[in-house]
This record gives structure tokens, sequence and C-alpha cells, in this order.
């Protein structure tokens, strides 16, 4: 025989049924760990279609409680809302209004569905005319005037009745600007979902065609992540823990496993990973072409996610991966 190995060691004796495979299987993913992003427009009508996004809209605030409720009823953990705003200005003004279209609805997917987990994003690049996370002042960002604006946009949506804040404006300190606010206003129990390494990636385009959010002027590389460094990620985690992060998230997910696997070796704290509008998309280019089988792949990327430490997964596919994990069952 070949090797060193014994003969009575044959690992193939465990992957000889479904049963068996499931049985023994060291990763495990269901519904319950996806997050559904689902972005909120002003206004009534119909959903608009996204073409760099197959299947994904923007929806009016009533379509929009109507996919959180039954992406809960159909068993997706929770929904991650991201608003649009009826008009921009250089200051971001609408993006902590109590009447925009993320309160509106978060009040009403618990006001239909009080046990859905709701969260929201948190950041100024849909709000701002200029399309930067932060405020321009002479040109470049200010993170300091930035952090109050973060705050107040936070403290809306808690108000609103949001179960999770997630800052993604990659300011520095913007997690205890926030958890400073929440808990002065009143909202102590209000987590935060810290986009705490986004990296300044390539795979962000149709995500930006979505929330009309590209910047005008310049680009995001002078706050975002390099995407060369991974140390520099680690550390970004460590002080958003310090600073009261109660879940610390790795943006985009399947390019920065190794990232993803290195937060999970070193934190004790839950770690999420989004699964970007860039790696949906080319899914399912993939997929409408025939070139793969669409929901094999998704299981295995997103069971990549999962095997290098994610205990939660913001990605497109929740309702599909959960409608699939039903007729399964």
């Amino acid at each position: 025989m070949p090797g060193d190995a014994p003969s009575s060691v044959r690992l193939r004796r465990l992957r000889r049924t479904p049963l068996l495979r499931d049985i023994t299987a060291e990763t495990r993913l269901s519904a319950r760990e996806l997050i559904l992003p689902i972005f909120v427009r002003p206004g009534r009508g119909a959903p608009e279609k996204i073409p760099s996004l197959p299947g994904v809209e923007r929806r009016s605030v009533d379509d929009a409680v109507r996919l959180a409720v039954a992406a809960a009823d159909g068993g997706v953990g929770a929904v991650l809302f991201f608003g649009l705003a009826r008009r921009k200005d250089p200051e971001g003004s609408e993006a902590a209004a109590d009447d925009g279209p993320v309160a509106r609805a978060v009040r009403g997917t618990k006001s239909a569905r009080p046990d859905a987990i709701v969260a929201t994003d948190v950041c100024l690049c849909a709000y701002t005319s200029h399309g930067h996370c932060g405020l321009l002042r002479d040109g470049q960002v200010d993170n300091d005037a930035t952090l109050p604006l973060l705050a107040r946009m936070a403290v809306t949506h808690a108000r609103a009745g949001a179960d999770l804040v997630a800052p993604s404006a990659m300011m520095d300190h913007q997690v205890a600007a926030i958890r400073s606010g929440l808990d002065r206003e009143g909202f102590p129990n209000t987590a935060i979902l810290a986009y705490a390494a986004k990296y300044a990636s390539a795979f962000y385009g149709p995500f930006r065609d979505a929330a009309d959010s590209a910047p005008a002027v310049g680009d995001r590389r002078g706050y975002q992540i390099d995407p060369r460094n991974a140390r520099d990620a680690l550390r970004e985690i460590a002080l958003d823990i310090e600073e009261g992060a109660d879940i610390a998230m790795v943006k985009p997910a399947l390019p920065y496993l190794d990232v993803l696997a290195r937060a999970r070796a070193r934190f004790d704290v839950p770690l999420a990973a989004y699964q970007v509008s860039g790696e949906y998309a080319m899914i399912k280019a993939a997929a409408a072409q025939g070139w793969v089988d669409e929901p094999a792949i998704v299981r295995e990327s997103l069971g990549a996610i999962r095997r290098a430490g994610a205990d939660l997964i913001v990605t497109y596919y929740a309702r599909e991966f959960a409608s699939w994990e039903r007729g399964a069952a």
C-alpha cells in the first residue's frame, strides 16, 4: 500500500452517502445566519430594476417592508436597509431624517413583524451630492466633523426600532461616537454591527449603481483599507471592538477570507462578512450563461465564508438560499 498510512485508515468511509457527509460536516450553514440587503427609495410605484444586480430592486417603503417581512417569514435571519435620498446636498442633510425612507421602513417592518431583526446602514455616501462617506472640507473628508451626523443618523434608526445599526463610513472613532449617541439618547440596547474592515475594493460597482453613491470627485482610498493590507484590517477591528462594536464585519468576503480567518483566530466577538454586489453579480452572470450550477456555487461560496469564521453573512442571495433550503427539507 503506498505511503505510510495504516491500511485501517480510509477517509472515504464518511463520504460515501449524503447522510454520512451531512452528519460529519464541519461547517453548518442555514438561512438564519444570512442578512438580506434591501434598497429603500423615496416615493411610491413599482420596484426599480438594477441592471448590474439581477434580481435586486430599489423599493418604495411599502415594498421594502413587504420584502423584509417575507424574508423573515421565509427564515432569513435579518434584513439590512440602505436608504436613497430624496434630495442630496454637500452635508448629507437627509441622512438623519425621521421621515426618511430607512426610518419609515424600519417602523413599518417592526409594526408588521415585531420579532424581525432589522439592521440599518449608517453612512453618508447615498445622501451627499459629492458621494463621499463623510463631509468634505477643502476637498478632503473631514473625519471629526462627520462623526456627529453619523451618530444622529444611528439614533434616528434606533428610535424607529432598529435592532442593529451598521456604520460603514470608515471614519476613525465612528463606533465610539455612535455608541455614545445611542446611550445618551436612551438606546443602550441597540447593537452596533461595525463595518470594521472595509476595503477600498473594485467589487462594489453594482452597489454604487443601486444606491447612486459613486463619488463625484476623487475616491475612497483615503479612508477605506488598502487591499494589499491585512494587519491594518486587524487593527481596525480591534479599535472598533474597543469602542463598543458588538459585531465586526469584513467586507468584501471572498477576496478577504484570509483576513476573516485571522480575525476569527484573534477576536471572540461575533463576526460578519459581506458577500458584496460584485461577488453576487459575477455568479448571476455566469449562471445566466449556463456556465455554473447557481445553487451549488452559492452554497459553496457562502460555505467558504462560514468556514473562514463568519457567524453572519450579508448576501443578496439570502432569500434564494432560504427557498432552496426549504425545498431540500
